[in-house]
């Protein structure tokens, strides 16, 4: 009988796709069991703390499972964490073979289910679908491989290149469907990220309004990501919308800058402030400050701020994707531009390889990927 591999990895990974809000700062995982070409259980990992997509898609089999096969998007886990190990509760459920998707990212554990997989008898058939595996949780995987989460940069520009007017008026550049649009990026982030200088000219509350159908909702209602704002002089005031619930809320400021009382009063709110040291520029060293996060457990960021942190950014190589919605409008010559990167010679211009494109009401989203990425890539091969 031949087997469909694909095509069972294809509803793994379906499945895998519900956990997009949901599951941080775990990987979403989607499984599926098959016996004689049937369907006989499936499950997704859907939040963490709770069973992964094993355990999850066991517990839905309506029929013994042994000498069933398991497709899972990702290795089986081999250690205990706040769940037990989803190698053994599939051992113990006594199916014949495991089809993955993608070996663990994490270098420390990679192949270690496996290999107790293999151990006890049961046939391992992967990596299957392992492009598309990856893509499923670029954050998780980057987070495990080199310590810092994927970050993205949300960008709104006019046709010709300009992201607010020369008095810094940018309200609104896009329409409604692509600031909803928006919020989906938002709600799949562990954290947002901006800067002091968009939090003092505009006080955003950074908020998801949406809901995992894509309605919109009450902030309250919905899981939120970390705000977290680069501030290199602790200037952002108590009162701040982007402060509230404080819970959510961090600072990564220059300690030699910070005035103490004002940092004891943010604090106080429950504002987590953190210190990073300066770069060679005097400013916040950003690299520092991704380390950081990622050791916070922050897979995916959304970079959502003017065209000097967004610069500053792409000049430390720690962007991974940059998302332009672009209006049908002209903003003209004097209007501020998308990045401010202090570039004199063509040789100096930064490549871009288009991802997707995308027509959001009357706008387009634009999806790119930064060629220095595939250079990196290049030379570790």
């Amino acid at each position: 009988m031949m087997h469909n591999h694909e095509y069972w990895m294809a509803k793994a990974l379906q499945l895998a796709q519900k956990g997009l809000f949901t599951t941080h700062p775990n990987p979403r995982v989607g499984c599926v069991l098959v016996k004689q070409d049937e369907l006989i259980g499936q499950g997704y990992h859907e939040k963490a703390g709770e069973g992964h997509a094993e355990v999850n898609a066991l517990a839905d089999a309506k029929q013994d499972v042994s000498g069933a096969t398991a497709y899972v998007t990702l290795e089986p886990c081999s250690h205990q964490g706040k769940t037990p190990p989803c190698a053994d509760a599939l051992i113990k459920a006594g199916v014949a073979c495991v089809v993955y998707g993608l070996q663990d990212p994490n270098p420390e554990v990679a192949g270690n289910g496996l290999a107790k997989l293999k151990a006890a008898g049961i046939e391992v058939i992967g990596p299957i679908l392992e492009a598309e595996c990856n893509a499923l949780n670029p954050g998780f995987n980057k987070r495990m491989r080199e310590g810092l989460p994927f970050v993205r940069v949300k960008l709104a520009m006019s046709l010709d290149g300009r992201t607010a007017m020369e008095s810094g008026e940018s309200q609104w550049i896009t329409g409604g469907d692509a600031r909803l649009d928006v919020q989906k990026w938002r709600a799949q982030s562990d954290a947002i990220v901006t800067g002091i200088g968009s939090v003092l000219a505009d006080n955003p509350s950074m908020t998801v309004r949406i809901d995992e159908q894509g309605q919109e909702v009450d902030a309250k209602t919905v899981r939120q990501p970390l705000r977290v704002i680069m501030d290199t002089a602790l200037s952002v005031l108590p009162e701040a919308k982007i402060l509230y619930p404080s819970s959510q809320a961090c600072v990564f400021a220059i300690e030699e800058e910070v005035e103490a009382e004002h940092l004891e009063t943010l604090q106080q709110k429950g504002v987590q402030v953190k210190f990073s040291s300066p770069g060679d520029d005097g400013r916040l060293d950003l690299v520092d400050a991704m380390e950081q996060l990622a050791d916070m457990g922050i897979n995916e960021v959304l970079l959502e701020t003017g065209a000097e942190l967004a610069g500053g950014f792409l000049q430390a190589g720690l962007i991974d994707e940059i998302i332009v919605y672009m209006a049908p409008k002209l903003l003209g010559s004097n209007a501020r531009a998308l990045f401010q990167l202090p570039l004199e010679v063509m040789a100096d211009a930064v490549d871009l390889q288009l991802k997707s494109v995308r027509q959001v009401g009357q706008d387009l989203r634009l999806v790119y990927q930064p060629v220095y990425l595939d250079e990196s890539e290049d030379q570790q091969e």
